[in-house]
């Protein structure tokens, strides 16, 4: 590595950590996936077994350890906090960054692995991931770097390496060790596509692909091998079932229509998305190299996109996969726009204007209905009770949040009246994505904390309230891992204590407080006239229930 490529993969993780590090826990975790992946690795370290993967002190089967072995390995070094279960995220936004420069200047040149940089790192969620605490980011970048090495297998160079497949190989395995089974399924679905429209030509000879899949066995398998040695074939059975239900069953709450990531990615991805768009045609001047890795993109982003819109449960990271070979497709792009090589097109302008419309509105709309709740309440125009309650919250708005807002709306028309001018198309196009990148950093650190009161502060109060505290803590009619992050749950030695019946109508030991949505506060008064209510707050209802009461 020569030394101006050496500054420039330095420059990238500088810039990256101060982008993606600070303020990482400027807001409480988010219920459901961000505080149940971090109460997982905060019970590894309070019960000192790595090994196996349990929420509130019961065997968890939904997801394999290698991200909750990052989120407690940072909060052995951090202490539990936000910030320790975001922390791996950030650094994983870090090292796909400097991954995408890298491969961005082999395929075509420096300037293009800084520009796919920056069309990632500017565009929404494809940002947004790496200030969460979820485990797509990890399982995203695991994937792609598989899929990338088996790129540079397949290269029709005429030179079988070795080397690259079991690289491949290494990484679809911990893919599956990070998640599951589905980084497989889609590496196999890629592959399959591309043996097809290759009209079925040999890639791979029979050793090699057993040479393949007894790696991707062996890493992606080894966790499952060792609960299977140790006495806990069971929950690989129940990791798996959870695993087909995702597909064929939608969970609670999390439908929606088959073109759902469609809108998804084309909103979410802004303004990566819009550029993508122009980028599946053929073009003249690539080598055949990058004829070969954009197929390979387009293919991924295919099998992505069509897999996740089959699956009946709709969550927004499930397509997140997407962000690779789009954000690719959005830097070539961009590329072919500033090299001339592609024809700027003023739909790609209006598309620009009208998408950062939507979401500079949706920003600036915010502090505004905080302003009018209460007229907006009276009116009686939303129907939801608890959204009402939760309404209510007071939450300290500047009123100068809306600028976010604005901010992004002006400066994109701007940089597309730049864009559409011959001489300035460049600095169009760049200042889009800077523009896109300042409103992002803005309005995580200043709205986004602003929103959580609403959706779940009352509660993470009221669990912060009883740390330190000895009693039980449960949530009545809604799913949540919420109470057990921040109540601090300690390992109970009274079985019974995990059994609700037990704790609502049992002989208890020490007090148990119950947290409900008002929307069943009746059921819960009806149904259990031993809770005497404490207080409600902004939808939720407390309750408490003392060792006497019968």
């Amino acid at each position: 590595m020569d030394k101006k490529v050496l500054k420039y993969n330095m420059l990238i993780a500088l810039a990256s950590l101060l982008v993606f590090v600070p303020f990482l826990g400027a807001v409480h975790l988010f219920d459901w996936d961000e505080i149940n992946f971090a109460e997982c690795a905060r019970e590894m370290l309070v019960t000192g077994d790595y090994f196996s993967v349990k929420i509130n002190y019961q065997p968890f089967w939904e997801k394999p350890p290698v991200f909750i072995w990052l989120q407690a390995l940072s909060m052995n070094l951090f202490g539990v906090s936000e910030f320790a279960a975001r922390l791996p995220n950030a650094v994983c936004g870090c090292i796909t960054l400097l991954v995408l420069f890298n491969i961005g200047r082999k395929l075509v040149d420096e300037r293009f692995g800084l520009l796919w940089v920056l069309v990632y790192a500017g565009s929404l969620l494809p940002h947004f991931y790496f200030k969460s605490g979820i485990i797509d980011p990890w399982f995203n970048l695991f994937i792609f770097c598989g899929i990338y090495y088996f790129i540079l297998f397949s290269n029709n160079s005429g030179v079988v390496n070795r080397r690259l497949l079991l690289l491949s190989a290494l990484f679809i395995g911990l893919g599956m060790l990070t998640k599951g089974p589905v980084a497989v399924l889609v590496f196999a679905l890629c592959f399959g596509v591309y043996w097809i429209l290759k009209r079925f030509r040999k890639v791979l000879s029979i050793p090699q692909m057993m040479l393949y899949a007894g790696t991707v066995a062996f890493v992606g398998g080894f966790w499952f091998l060792l609960l299977a040695l140790t006495g806990n074939a069971s929950i690989i059975k129940e990791f798996f079932l959870y695993q087909v239900r995702l597909f064929n069953t939608q969970d609670a709450g999390h439908g929606g229509p088959f073109f759902y990531h469609w809108v998804v990615l084309l909103i979410g991805c802004f303004p990566l998305s819009v550029f993508a768009l122009r980028a599946f045609r053929k073009n003249a001047y690539d080598t055949p190299y990058q004829k070969h890795f954009k197929l390979w993109m387009i293919i991924m982003l295919g099998v992505v996109l069509i897999l996740f819109s089959i699956v009946k449960t709709k969550i927004v990271h499930y397509s997140s996969l997407c962000y690779f070979p789009l954000s690719f497709l959005g830097a070539y792009s961009v590329h072919k726009l500033i090299t001339g090589e592609l024809q700027r097109k003023k739909y790609t302008g209006a598309l620009l204007i009208g998408i950062a419309a939507v979401i500079g509105i949706a920003i600036a709309a915010l502090p505004v209905v905080d302003m009018f709740k209460e007229k907006i309440i009276a009116a009686d125009i939303i129907k939801d009770k608890f959204a009402v309650e939760s309404l209510k919250a007071s939450v300290n708005w500047t009123g100068m949040e809306w600028l976010i807002g604005v901010g992004l709306i002006i400066g994109t028309v701007v940089m597309v009246l730049f864009f559409l001018n011959k001489n300035k198309a460049q600095q169009g196009i760049v200042g889009v994505f800077i523009i896109s990148l300042l409103s992002i950093i803005f309005a995580i650190r200043v709205v986004v904390p602003r929103i959580e009161p609403y959706s779940q502060g009352a509660a993470i109060e009221f669990y912060e309230y009883l740390q330190d505290k000895d009693c039980y803590v449960e949530t009545i009619g809604f799913k949540s891992y919420a109470h057990l992050f921040y109540s601090r749950k300690k390992e109970q030695s009274n079985a019974n204590s995990y059994q609700m019946d037990w704790l609502l109508k049992g002989p208890i030991d020490k007090p148990a407080y119950f947290v409900s949505k008002i929307t069943a506060a009746e059921e819960v008064k009806q149904n259990y006239p031993a809770l005497n209510e404490i207080y409600r707050k902004n939808g939720f209802v407390f309750y408490l229930r003392s060792a006497n009461d019968k």
